[in-house]
């Protein structure tokens, strides 16, 4: 009994490593997409813009100071054109297969340059790869954070001492959508980087407008993402073969 209990293990043990991959591992499948839909809308933002500014001093060394400057530094975490939020990503939760991924899309770099990240807000996706870069004279110790809730669980903490340095590291986030980027050397040096589930997202442009397309027909939830601003609730919506559906989001002057 024994004996017939094993092989019937052995077997079933066997059939499982000859599976593929995506038939027990969790995560997007690339499927071809015939008559999708799509959602559109607008993000706009319901306050002072001048209130949404921080404005951190900036103390460095007389070393720094050629590279970094002096006196105060005005951080501008909200960027707002008219009543449109800009730095917005709005994107669709737990999407298990659709169209293929925009391959320009799926790796960031992130430069250090006059003691500031370059771009302040970008995207990738999530297992693709980062490279951070310090154009500066300067020392810099790239930090980055990914974002669950008011939590913060490090996912990169790699010193960078000398000018030209650059590295490269893969990023995988299991819970949260987005990383906050830091300077251990510098405190007033922010940043933040949104890591995408799957492709079914969309950077708002400058008038707060954005489009998904492509998506399968079927049951959704669509939400907003901005680093800073304490994000509104998702939206639950039904997609239509070759339908578009509308989905606007309204930010207020809440921090996170």
């Amino acid at each position: 009994m024994k004996k017939t209990q094993s092989v019937v293990l052995s077997s079933l043990m066997a059939s499982v490593l000859c599976l593929p991959v995506s038939s027990y591992a969790a995560g997007y499948k690339v499927v071809s997409v015939s008559n999708g839909g799509s959602i559109k809308g607008e993000v706009t933002f319901a306050g002072s813009e001048a209130d949404a500014k921080k404005h951190d001093k900036v103390y460095t060394s007389i070393k720094d100071e050629a590279v970094c400057g002096k006196g105060p530094r005005t951080i501008q975490y909200v960027k707002v054109n008219g009543s449109a939020l800009n730095d917005v990503v709005v994107y669709l939760l737990k999407v298990k297969e659709g169209k293929a991924w925009i391959e320009s899309e799926k790796n960031t770099t992130l430069d250090q340059k006059g003691c500031e990240f370059m771009p302040f807000f970008s995207i990738m996706a999530n297992k693709g790869e980062l490279t951070a870069t310090n154009s500066d004279a300067v020392a810099h110790n790239i930090h980055t954070y990914e974002m669950i809730g008011r939590a913060k669980k490090t996912t990169i903490n790699i010193s960078q001492p000398n000018q030209n340095s650059e590295v490269t590291k893969e990023i995988k986030l299991k819970r949260g959508v987005s990383m906050k980027v830091e300077c251990d050397q510098h405190d007033f040096m922010h940043g933040f980087v949104f890591v995408a589930k799957n492709p079914y997202y969309a950077v708002v442009a400058k008038d707060g407008t954005y489009q998904i397309e492509d998506i399968p027909a079927g049951k959704y939830k669509v939400k907003a993402w901005h680093g800073y601003l304490k994000d509104p609730k998702k939206q639950i919506l039904t997609v239509e073969a070759g339908q578009t559906e509308s989905v606007n989001f309204v930010y207020k002057n809440k921090k996170k």
